[in-house]
């Protein structure tokens, strides 16, 4: 595999040094052979050994396939040469360098400590006496520059190790970021869904049904009943439309008050089966859009809930403003039901799961009485920035 970023430029870079110290070294020796040895039997053997070396390392770094081949093969030439040369065994760092990266560690070391000792032989033999530095210089340069190279390889390693976690990290946590939204989009439609669409499809069944009643007795309530579904129909589209692109509800928009969007929503929701009331109370605030929509949509999925489960006749929709709080309440004398049983397979909850989230997207509160037979009580308080 090709390394690329920071760590395969530093690779690169070493690399590009060995092979232009190794070709130094190469000619160093060669030109203090030359020196000492011009007419020595056996230079034309030492030339072409060294042309041998330098073909060789070339073809190594340059041949994928069976570089490890290329490589014996330069260390068994490159041996010929010092035992021919000894001046030549200062090219073993270099060679350390290629072995130390191509090969695995176990035969790299062992690889190390015989050239190593050649390097050691070669050069005693050249001084001709066993001086002290030449016997333990070699070995202490080559176990530096062996530990040194395998703490970069260790460390380079631990570094693409730590890239792959930090990349799998990445991967998942966007999946997950993307599962999220995915889930609190069909959260946010369901509300929706709940508070608009559900109510006034209810709506809209009770009309017709009451409009099915009065058929044949009298034709003008019939159509009175129709055309008001046709409004709620008509509304309901437009909702739809809202949300599905995330707006402000209709009755909210065009800069409308919560307070004449509520009043809006009783007088729809007034009719013969349920009588619907809004009351205000405190001085009008214009509050956050936000708090708006939200109180709204929980004004709505409550009468909702009245109609179809409570079977309630009256509805209360109470709107307090108290400064730093903003309050709606929503009272019917329905069925009621108990708040704290556990809520059972057939009967259908989300509404009030929904109203909870909205309060705590925004801070607020939702708090909810009631007792079986005798109503129901949903205050909602969300709290408000005063500046």
């Amino acid at each position: 595999m090709r390394k690329t970023g920071a760590g395969g430029d530093d690779s690169r870079l070493l690399a590009t040094i060995v092979h232009c110290a190794f070709s130094v070294l190469l000619a160093a020796s060669l030109l203090r052979y030359l020196l000492r040895h011009s007419g020595a039997p056996q230079l034309p053997w030492v030339l072409a050994l060294v042309s041998v070396v330098m073909v060789l390392y070339v073809v190594s770094e340059l041949r994928e396939s069976r570089r490890v081949l290329w490589f014996v093969l330069l260390v068994a030439a490159w041996t010929a040469l010092v035992l021919l040369a000894p001046s030549f065994a200062w090219c073993a760092v270099p060679l350390l360098y290629t072995g130390l990266r191509i090969l695995p560690l176990r035969i790299a070391l062992g690889l190390v400590a015989a050239l190593t000792g050649l390097v050691v032989v070669t050069q005693v033999r050249l001084a001709g006496w066993a001086d002290p530095n030449l016997l333990l210089a070699p070995i202490a340069v080559a176990a530096l520059s062996t530990a040194l190279f395998v703490g970069m390889q260790r460390q380079a390693a631990r570094q693409a190790a730590l890239i792959d976690t930090l990349r799998t990290t990445r991967a998942e946590l966007a999946e997950t970021e993307r599962r999220a939204g995915v889930l609190a989009e069909r959260e946010r439609l369901a509300r929706e869904i709940h508070d608009t669409l559900a109510q006034g499809l209810s709506s809209q069944r009770m009309l017709l049904q009451a409009a099915d009643r009065v058929w044949d007795s009298d034709s003008g309530q019939a159509r009175a009943h129709v055309r008001t579904a046709a409004e709620v129909a008509e509304h309901n589209l437009a909702e739809a439309r809202r949300f599905v692109h995330d707006l402000t509800p209709s009755d909210l928009a065009a800069g409308g008050s919560l307070e004449a969007a509520l009043t809006a929503l009783a007088r729809r929701e007034n009719d013969e089966n349920l009588s619907v009331r809004f009351h205000l109370d405190g001085i009008p605030a214009p509050l956050p859009e936000p708090v708006a929509a939200a109180l709204l949509r929980i004004a709505q999925g409550a009468l909702a809930n009245a109609r179809e489960h409570a079977h309630a006749a009256r509805v209360t929709l109470s709107l307090t403003h108290l400064g730093d709080h903003v309050v709606l309440d929503i009272a019917d004398d329905g069925t009621g039901f108990d708040p704290d049983a556990p809520v059972s397979a057939p009967r259908r909850g989300h509404g009030l799961p929904a109203m909870r989230a909205r309060m705590r997207q925004l801070g607020g509160g939702l708090t909810i009485e009631s007792v079986p037979g005798d109503g129901t009580v949903i205050t909602a308080s969300v709290p408000l920035e005063l500046s």
